[in-house]
């Protein structure tokens, strides 16, 4: 651990709390040439720290800024000890998990980033993640009993999670539209892309790689002419530590469902979030598009449809879109 990750520490575990250069300098066995370096590094990180004289270094509690330890001091005691990997920038987070599951990393591993210069959606879109006002994330899962069917459950487990964890972290309703989109205040503020790898001997999921993108404020130029209207954030003004808080939250949240004994009990949690059950859609499979109603989600959590000549069928994957203006005839 570097001198700076040290102070950094210290200082995430005692916001609020003030240490003389001399004090920091004896916990950490360093110089207090070394603290004063480290403090300032920080500073330039987007750290707030406060500087009072005959009191010290204080770190104050509307730091927002995304880092391990700042995550692992919210998380439960079953997952505290995950290994967490934090990077400035990155091309796609889930593209450095793959590599890295390619390489033998653990189950649990976690790789974060505060920005992603070439974010990845569905079907080989982009995810536009600028810098500093999201938080994009990539989960390692080796199931070892999920066979390739069950990939959309983990997608869906995750879509609850973050549900619950935005109301938790920001009080914002936050809703689902089929089959992992996240919306607060009817505008996309997350989006969730789950890859895999499958044994074609069994079937069987080697492993899944959670994707994860979150808009937690405003960038600074607004969203791209594309976007606007569309893309929205959680936050809406900046928060004490909201970042660590509410990837903490989310891994706390989906843990508890993924490890339970009877991790198919979220299903009537991602049904009460669903704003697309009982409205007018267009659902796109590769080149098709096709229209009718959504009537329900099964317990699979496949999207029910019902078109206009009274056919109905069920689908595990696709792409919505609520046919807001026919609804308002």
């Amino acid at each position: 651990m570097t001198t700076k990750e040290k102070v950094r520490d210290l200082f995430e575990e005692n916001r609020g709390v003030y240490f003389s250069g001399e004090e920091m300098a004896q916990r950490l066995s360093i110089s207090r040439a070394a603290v004063w370096k480290a403090v300032n590094a920080l500073k330039k990180e987007g750290y707030v720290i406060h500087a009072v004289t005959n009191k010290g270094y204080c770190l104050s509690g509307q730091t927002d800024v995304l880092s391990a330890q700042g995550i692992r001091k919210y998380l439960s005691l079953g997952i505290a000890d995950m290994e967490i990997s934090v990077f400035p920038a990155v091309s796609s987070t889930n593209t450095v998990m793959r590599e890295k599951a390619l390489e033998g990393a653990a189950d649990r591993y976690l790789i974060l980033s505060n920005e992603q210069t070439a974010g990845r959606g569905r079907s080989g879109r982009n995810f536009y993640s600028p810098g500093d006002t999201g938080v994009y994330l990539s989960i390692l899962l080796r199931p070892g009993e999920y066979l390739a069917g069950h990939a959309v459950n983990i997608t869906t487990m995750a879509a609850v999670a973050m549900c619950e964890a935005i109301e938790s972290v920001s009080g914002e309703k936050a809703e689902i539209k089929w089959v992992n989109d996240i919306f607060v205040r009817g505008k996309k503020v997350c989006g969730i892309l789950t890859e895999g790898s499958f044994s074609l001997e069994n079937g069987m999921l080697e492993y899944a790689i959670l994707g994860i993108g979150m808009n937690l404020y405003d960038p600074k130029d607004g969203f791209p002419g594309e976007l606007e209207g569309i893309a929205g954030t959680i936050f809406q003004t900046r928060q004490d530590d909201g970042k660590n808080r509410l990837v903490a939250e989310f891994l706390n949240r989906f843990y508890a469902c993924y490890q339970s004994p009877l991790p198919w009990d979220y299903v009537k949690k991602y049904r009460e979030r669903s704003m697309v059950i009982g409205r007018q859609i267009t659902i796109g499979i590769g080149e098709e598009i096709k229209r009718g109603r959504a009537l329900a989600i099964d317990d699979q959590c496949r999207l029910l449809v019902e078109y206009e000549d009274g056919r109905q069928e069920c689908y595990s994957s696709g792409e919505v879109s609520i046919s807001w203006d026919r609804e308002k005839r």
